[in-house]
């Protein structure tokens, strides 16, 4: 966990780093966070989780707290305060501390804005993409603008929940037509028996995950066959591989979905190769 978290303004220790009872991001998850990978000491595609971050407080009415060049600088200092070589910063924006009103408090109330960062060992991720994990599926019982990268992640918590308590890694969504949505916590993907890569298009029904984009950018750069649509239960099943991205999963291979074994059991050439290159093509900001 962060030693030093930057807290409104300051650099505090974690322990005594406090919010408000009364901030919105506590009263009704009025807010919005993103999460970017460190790797080697640099941020990976910091400027597309900054653009992310701009769009989710935009679409939430929420003003940018700081300029994308402040937080750039608060984002290095929480990371060289904590000595973190690789692992991830996490910034929260809330829309702000005023008395418990369900409507938007005066403009003159500043938002919030929360930045820490945590060290992770990127074997144990490595360990994991080379046995492969298994996800559960779970109803999408989230609201209609998953695309905004909200704190209101109750629905995503109870998913995980469900996955952990089956013994899998994690959850995968099904949308009332029974198509996959995404993850709980990452985005979703098939190989089928002919080789091409499907995830589902972007619209107000997933998270434009940033891992997902990078990675769009270099499956176009290597040739490779690439589908935007919605697919099936059934189509995962009979899949040849899957996987889930996200910042903190990277290209993860998918062995198994609800006990049933994809391919032949064990992680896809393909997503193993796609995640070996990831860093190598992804923009890094030191």
């Amino acid at each position: 966990m962060s030693r030093i978290a930057y807290v409104n303004g300051a650099y505090v220790a974690t322990r005594d780093a406090v919010v408000s009872i009364e901030d919105r991001g506590y009263q009704f998850a009025d807010g919005v966070y993103e999460v970017c990978e460190v790797f080697r000491g640099a941020l990976i595609d910091e400027d597309r989780h900054l653009a992310r971050l701009a769009r989710s407080l935009a679409e939430l009415r929420i003003a940018e707290p700081v300029s994308a060049v402040a937080l750039k600088i608060i984002s290095r200092e929480v990371l060289h305060k904590n000595k973190i070589l690789n692992g991830y910063v996490y910034i929260q924006v809330t829309r702000g501390v005023a008395p418990r009103d369900h409507v938007f408090p005066p403009a003159s109330v500043r938002p919030s804005l929360i930045v820490t960062a945590r060290s992770v060992d990127p074997r144990k991720g490595d360990a994991a993409a080379q046995k492969g994990v298994a996800v559960a599926t779970t109803p999408d019982l989230r609201w209609k603008r998953v695309d905004i990268k909200s704190i209101a992640l109750l629905p995503n918590v109870l998913a995980r929940q469900t996955a952990k308590e089956t013994g899998a890694y994690e959850a995968w969504l099904i949308d009332a037509e029974g198509m996959v949505s995404e993850g709980a916590a990452s985005n979703a993907w098939i190989i089928n028996q002919s080789g091409t890569i499907i995830t589902r298009q972007v619209d107000h029904s997933i998270l434009r995950g940033i891992t997902r984009t990078t990675l769009i950018d270099i499956i176009s750069a290597h040739g490779l066959r690439l589908e935007e649509r919605k697919f099936s239960l059934e189509e995962a099943l009979g899949a040849r591989e899957a996987f889930i991205t996200g910042a903190t999963t990277l290209v993860m291979p998918v062995v198994a979905i609800d006990g049933h074994t994809i391919g032949e059991g064990a992680p896809g050439p393909m997503a193993l190769k796609l995640r070996s290159i990831f860093h190598d093509e992804a923009a890094r900001s030191t």
